[in-house]
């Protein structure tokens, strides 16, 4: 099956009231064992890559992805995560992903704004669509601050960048973070995802997915979210399977052993997520 676009697949999750995956591509490992358990669920899927990843894998990744595409039983969309400037952006273009994200959520309102625009105009003019970012979503990795960043998105602001900058979607902020959450309830704004739901009437991208609950996900988020990201849980449980295999079998190196434990811890959290 070829490769679709995020939004033709975005824009059937929108319509039908369901939500894409989209996870995290940390290397070739990765782009097999999603597409694999995606197959398996006969479920589309999103393959996104931060820019850090992309540094550190090159234009070859998109190209494998491109690859296991075309022998997929799936539909596969590929889109550049948190691109962070114009020139992240224009690489993936280049690469041939069919949609990306320019995060510019760090920067004054109108800031973003303008570099949003900018990406869009460059981006629609071939066909790639658009995600941004507004309001900023919290990183529990980087700070011990209580509000972990977090700058709940404004509904009525939220109005005037979708329509000014004409982005294909948009992603929120209303309390999820990246990384894990702390012990105890964390901050979630169900009521300022309603109204960003009425007032947009747009397809909206959930970050921070990796350690929501997923009955919250599915019960409390489904209102409105077409694209749910994940991230840090593919990476943690592929990592700690092979820290634990190095730990049970001392001196064991050869990759074709030490794969499989990997990929399976993967594969169980990748199906979790996608059923969920």
């Amino acid at each position: 099956m070829p490769l679709v676009s995020t939004k033709q697949l975005v824009t059937t999750a929108y319509q039908n009231k369901f939500a894409v995956g989209a996870f995290n591509v940390g290397n070739s490992e990765f782009v097999k064992n999603i597409i694999a358990v995606a197959e398996e669920l006969e479920s589309p899927v999103i393959l996104e890559i931060h820019p850090l990843e992309y540094e550190l894998m090159g234009s070859a990744i998109f190209k494998y992805i491109r690859e296991a595409a075309l022998t997929a039983t799936i539909p596969v969309a590929i889109h550049l995560d948190h691109g962070r400037n114009m020139a992240d952006v224009l690489r993936a273009i280049q690469d041939q992903a069919n949609s990306v994200m320019i995060d510019s959520s760090g920067l004054p309102f109108e800031e973003n704004l303008k570099t949003t625009k900018q990406v869009v105009e460059v981006a629609h003019s071939v066909g790639v669509s658009v995600e941004a970012e507004l309001g900023s979503i919290g990183n529990r990795k980087f700070t011990e601050d209580q509000n972990m960043g977090r700058i709940y998105t404004d509904p009525e602001s939220a109005k005037q960048f979708v329509t000014e900058t004409g982005v294909d979607d948009l992603a929120v902020a209303i309390g999820t973070v990246h990384g894990p959450y702390p012990s105890g309830e964390n901050d979630i704004r169900i009521d300022i995802l309603k109204q960003l739901n009425e007032t947009l009437q747009m397809p909206l991208v959930l970050h921070g997915g990796s350690d929501n609950p997923d009955n919250k996900i599915q019960k409390r988020f489904k209102m409105a979210y077409r694209m749910v990201n994940i991230s840090q849980i593919l990476k943690c449980r592929f990592i700690m399977a092979l820290l634990k295999l190095v730990a049970d079998k001392p001196g064991e190196y050869e990759p074709w052993i030490m794969m499989p434990y990997a990929d399976e811890a993967q594969k169980k959290v990748i199906a979790e997520k996608i059923r969920s």
